[in-house]
């Protein structure tokens, strides 16, 4: 930024603005008319009400950190009995409602042993997000309370949610603009100078903040630590892009798997049919091969009664050669039928080559039964 740019002159685009979580966190942590406004919108409450806003976990701004991941959140103690909490929130980590759970309950457990529970301070979590919490019921700004679900009492005051959507401003409402949280959201959402400066006009404490927006754009300390929450935001988008695309990829791989166990199931009921047909001629050849005993024993019979005939002997001894080769055929069949069924027990590793295989073998088996 020029450094003979002033404020009432610095024109297009912010560098970095309040949706930017470190400048959130110093805009608001230095100026404590800001921060006493911010509120008094939020919480519907005039300037008199207020009698002390304290932070109470203050960071040295400009402070280079260890870790990108550290927590910006603000607490604040107000009129030294409730205790809120101050978040702004522009990506969607898509764990929102249990995170602000936690923090909540975090913050309303402030008692020491031995306090007694009417003395613990009431609790507020107000979360700013750039992104609707609740697609099929998008609000501007929502207040959450614990009620009866039947008939919606008021189970207790003492502990609040509420959540700003900065991307659905257009669904302020009547009370929303009379308190003007409708022009802090703007201002936390605006990108260029000319934006700022025209909410400036409307309200003195939002010009108290967008002269603050001002004085830490041309802080270089200041400006690296935003830019640092910049690439950590920019790297964890990266990141949930990758973790989305890998989940693509699963949902992929789940649906071919999903294909090929219906072709495997297929395959198998096809097995099964051709099993069936296996126990089908091996049944065939059962009743054959009983037949062929009948014959046997009745040819024994007839080589009994007829050992004077050695002509019809003779003819009778060609005749149980050509049943033993049909039986030996069907000896043959059987131990086909015999190897196939073993090979229907192992593991079906490449079921397409071995419904090829079956195919191949069910002719043999029709060759067979052509005998």
């Amino acid at each position: 930024m020029n450094l003979n740019t002033t404020f009432q002159n610095a024109h297009g685009t912010i560098p970095y603005g309040m949706t930017n979580d470190y400048m959130f966190r110093a805009v608001l942590q230095s100026n404590n008319k800001v921060l006493r406004g911010l509120i008094c919108s939020l919480l519907h409450l005039t300037e008199k009400e207020v009698v002390s806003v304290e932070i109470t976990n203050p960071i040295i701004l400009g402070e280079s950190v260890k870790s990108k991941e550290i927590r910006l959140d603000i607490s604040v103690l107000l009129n030294n009995r409730t205790i809120i909490n101050l978040e702004m929130q522009v990506t969607n980590r898509l764990n929102w409602q249990n995170r602000s759970v936690v923090y909540l309950c975090r913050s309303y457990d402030s008692l020491t042993r031995g306090q007694d529970y009417d003395t613990a301070k009431s609790a507020i979590h107000i979360g700013f997000l750039d992104y609707t919490l609740f697609p099929d019921q998008p609000e501007f700004y929502a207040s959450y309370k614990l009620i009866n679900v039947k008939n919606y009492q008021k189970y207790s005051d003492n502990i609040t949610l509420n959540v700003v959507d900065l991307s659905r401003i257009d669904l302020a409402t009547e009370e929303d603009r009379i308190y003007h949280i409708d022009g802090w959201a703007k201002l936390l959402k605006a990108t260029t100078w000319e934006e700022v400066r025209m909410l400036a006009a409307e309200d003195e404490n939002m010009r108290e903040a967008a002269e603050s927006i001002f004085v830490y754009n041309t802080e270089e300390q200041i400006r690296k630590m935003c830019r640092d929450r910049e690439e950590y935001y920019q790297d964890l988008k990266n990141y949930e892009r990758a973790v989305l695309e890998r989940d693509d990829s699963i949902a992929w791989y789940q649906k071919a798997i999903a294909g090929r166990d219906e072709s495997i199931a297929g395959y198998e009921k096809e097995l099964s049919d051709r099993d069936q047909s296996i126990a089908g001629y091996e049944r065939e050849l059962s009743e054959r091969d009983e037949s062929i005993a009948g014959y046997e024993k009745e040819l024994s019979e007839r080589d009994e009664s007829i050992a004077g005939y050695e002509k019809e002997l003779s003819e009778r001894d060609e005749s149980i050669a050509g049943y033993k080769r049909e039986l030996s055929n069907r000896d043959q069949s059987i131990a086909s039928y015999a190897k196939e069924l073993s090979n229907r027990e192992q593991i079906i590793s490449e079921k397409e080559a071995q419904i090829q295989q079956l195919l191949a073998e069910n002719e043999k088996l029709r060759a067979g039964n052509s005998l």
